[in-house]
């Protein structure tokens, strides 16, 4: 049989890469696993509580409403409401099945085949991967030395088959939070031009309190250029019920509507229902996480400080630390496959988020105890 070029010459999941490099280890020390950037802890009692006693009600299996469930869609709405100091509405509100599906039915809705888009470089991988498989050519947006996209650099790269900027604040994977000054004026570049701005908010708990909340949302006009998405797992520890969202105006909830009836119908009801629990009842434990998680920022940017091993980190927030690499004469590849079966150190290749091999590695702290980091910086320096 054939398969679609654009699907064999697209790369495989970095994820699914770096796990297979462990299966090769033999040694016998637990393994420092700073990969996958999902809450390695359970979720708070009472949304366990919830999807406990939910899988014995008799409609649990069946398909929920295909924007969400109604209470699910007025809690979130709420919820943004009062972080953002705006009226958001439920209907503005699409739950999806996690925000990387989010991203796919948004972007496939406003694109065709031949059309462009902008991603700032790094940028997250499986945005460049959906883009490309849909046939769309990605242009890279590359930052300054603070990682802050510039507006008016982007400007430069727009052309007639432009149709939507992305933005990802707090980054992955740089941890970097995008001032909100500097994300008004990307909206108001989309506004000019006529084309999507979406900003991935998957991190938006844990985003730079010193760089404010943006104010997109008190624009009377934002439904027409902007697109926010949102993710449910980070905030209350639930990645495997996979429930995300797209907040946005009547025509892009329309249109992905279509794309989500064709790939999953609607977001499973089961993960709603967690979503709910935490919104409604979890508010507090998920401010506790969030302080929890800074914490274990700030120690690792102290275990960092004096560069074990040559590893350098170059900036962090959200779960990520992103790292330069100290070796000149290997890849950046070849750093992570010494790092995982030398040194039970498992990372991601920078080069999984940037167009060519900038030397730099994504490690997610916030997946390690305080003792691992410390742990950690005993491993990097052996690298040396």
């Amino acid at each position: 049989m054939r398969f679609s070029e654009r699907v064999v010459d697209l790369v495989h999941s970095p994820i699914g890469a770096a796990h297979a490099l462990v299966g090769l280890r033999t040694n016998s020390r637990d393994l420092l696993d700073l990969s996958q950037a999902a809450p390695s802890f359970p979720a708070a009692d009472v949304v366990i509580e919830r999807i406990a006693e939910a899988a014995h009600e008799p409609d649990v299996g069946r398909y929920p409403p295909q924007p969400g469930l109604p209470t699910l869609r007025t809690a979130f709405a709420n919820d943004l409401s009062h972080e953002y100091g705006a009226d958001i509405s439920a209907d503005s509100v699409l739950i999806t099945a996690g925000c990387n599906q989010a991203f796919c039915i948004a972007a496939s809705a406003l694109t065709s085949p031949g059309d462009e888009a902008l991603l700032v470089s790094p940028f997250y991988f499986n945005h460049d991967m959906w883009l490309r498989l849909e046939g769309i050519h990605v242009r890279h947006l590359e930052p300054g030395p603070d990682l802050i996209p510039d507006p008016e650099h982007a400007e430069h790269l727009l052309t007639d088959k432009t149709r939507l900027i992305t933005l990802v604040s707090p980054g992955n994977p740089t941890g970097v939070t995008i001032p909100k000054d500097v994300i008004h004026r990307f909206a108001d570049l989309a506004r000019r031009h006529n084309i999507a701005l979406i900003v991935d908010e998957t991190y938006r708990s844990f985003r730079d309190q010193q760089s404010g909340t943006h104010q997109l949302f008190e624009n009377d006009d934002w439904t027409d250029h902007v697109i926010s998405l949102h993710s449910f797992s980070k905030d209350f520890a639930i990645p495997g019920y996979r429930c995300g969202a797209v907040v946005g105006g009547s025509g892009i909830i329309t249109q992905s509507l279509k794309i989500l009836d064709c790939v999953a119908i609607s977001a499973p009801r089961i993960g709603q229902e967690a979503a709910l629990a935490g919104l409604l009842h979890a508010q507090e434990w998920r401010l506790e996480q969030v302080a929890r998680v800074r914490e274990l920022e700030d120690r690792f940017l102290t275990v960092m400080a004096n560069k074990p091993g040559g590893f350098e980190v170059v900036a962090s927030g959200a779960y990520f630390g992103w790292v330069r690499q100290p070796s000149s004469d290997l890849t950046t590849a070849e750093v992570v496959r010494r790092l995982v079966l030398e040194h039970d150190v498992l990372v991601i290749p920078g080069t999984a988020f940037t167009p060519d091999d900038e030397a730099m590695l994504r490690m997610s702290f916030a997946n390690l105890s305080p003792a691992e980091i410390n742990e950690l910086k005993l491993r990097l320096a052996e690298f040396a």
